[in-house]
């Protein structure tokens, strides 16, 4: 995938996930945690402070996280 694609995507603040070409999935909590150049993108995990760096070319889609479910026994919002 382009790397200006990528960007774009950065624009939003919603978490997602790379889709890459051997099927993995590599999660973005926020893109604040994703760092873009023309050949590598990096990804922090911000829970272990990890990295992963894939190769733009591998990743053939971008796709939307689920939205996170409310915590067992969490006040309701009314």
């Amino acid at each position: 995938m382009n790397s200006q694609l990528i960007r774009k995507r950065l624009e939003s603040t919603d978490p997602f996930f790379f889709r890459l070409s051997d099927g993995t999935r590599v999660f973005a909590a926020h893109p604040d945690f994703v760092a873009v150049s023309p050949g590598q993108i990096v990804v922090i995990d911000p829970k272990t402070e990890g990295i992963t760096r894939v190769d733009p070319l591998h990743v053939v889609a971008v796709e939307e996280a689920p939205p996170k479910r409310p915590k067992a026994g969490g006040k309701s919002s009314r």
